[in-house]
């Protein structure tokens, strides 16, 4: 995600040079035709590019409003899983307890439990936004446990349902001991239920991508009003016309490559939802309800990208 409050234009425009200089291209045969062969049937100022363009405006920025509606409920989404995983640590840390007559060694493992449940969730947060980048999640979840088995993880499709299967299974481990009452042990399965429904929903956004018309109509209907900006300026513009074409053309393609940008806002792309910073966080406010003092540092940009 773009954070830089100086925003580069060399970025800003990443992708969209090879179109403007095809439309800019375009724009000096028309004029050169026009101007220098003098063929005047190359030119015509009753193109209705007014009535083109409102109708184009409309169909892209419908378009971009559904991007953007992707983009913003996976943000919504993740904002969500910072408060659920909040959530489960504090119930963690302050709900499981061990009887009053436990010896201390049933208190230190009642609190190696706990410390166990909290890594795994810090764990799973990682490993959910790996997946949802296509990327290896497992160096992650054994920096966190080191218990676990390389092999064993890279064998699983998905490794956070994996990771929170698991959470759910100590906790019942720990109801079954006494350490949780049934009403505790159910707000903790709520907590959990709460992520297992954000994962689904970053997933579905993830595995259902915009329809195929919503991609292919709107930049094919951009690529042919640029086709026309050139005929129906040149009468008017002469020499000009590469200057005025290629602006109105630059307005439209830049707005057509937001909703691209958009759409898919878990493709580790500089517009996506800054997921590895989300998690980052998480990692760091969980660790630090366990005691830790050494924490990882807080995601900062990266050449103005917070990824």
């Amino acid at each position: 995600m773009i954070v830089s409050k100086t925003q580069r234009l060399t970025v800003m425009l990443q992708g969209l040079r090879p179109a403007l200089f095809s439309l800019l291209g375009w724009d000096l045969v028309i004029v050169v035709c026009y101007k220098v062969l003098h063929w005047k049937w190359v030119g015509s100022s009753f193109v209705p590019l007014g009535s083109f363009g409102a109708v184009l405006g409309i169909i892209v920025g419908f378009r971009n409003s559904s991007a953007y509606g992707r983009w913003w409920e996976a943000r919504i989404l993740w904002g969500a899983i910072v408060n659920r995983s909040r959530t489960f640590a504090r119930q963690v840390l302050t709900t499981m307890s061990p009887e009053r007559s436990a010896t201390p060694a049933e208190q230190t493992e009642v609190a190696d439990a706990q410390r166990e449940l909290v890594l795994h969730q810090v764990a799973y947060v990682h490993a959910l936004c790996h997946q949802l980048r296509g990327q290896d999640p497992v160096p992650t979840v054994v920096r966190l446990i080191p218990t676990e088995d390389p092999a064993k993880l890279a064998r699983e499709k998905n490794l956070a349902l994996k990771l929170q299967t698991r959470m759910s299974a100590m906790l019942v481990a720990a109801r079954r001991r006494g350490w949780l009452d049934e009403w505790q042990w159910q707000a903790l399965d709520q907590s959990l239920a709460g992520l297992m429904d954000s994962q689904g929903g970053a997933e579905r956004i993830k595995n259902t991508p915009m329809p195929k018309q919503f991609d292919f109509f709107p930049r094919f209907f951009v690529q042919i009003y640029c086709l026309m900006l050139p005929i129906g300026m040149v009468v008017d513009l002469g020499w000009y016309t590469p200057l005025g074409s290629t602006l109105v053309g630059f307005l439209f393609l830049a707005l057509e490559k937001i909703g691209r940008d958009l759409e898919d806002p878990f493709e580790n792309r500089i517009h996506d939802v800054s997921t590895t910073a989300i998690a980052t966080t998480i990692e760091i406010n969980l660790r630090q309800l366990l005691g830790e003092t050494e924490l990882p540092p807080p995601a900062q940009p990266v050449d103005g990208i917070l990824w």
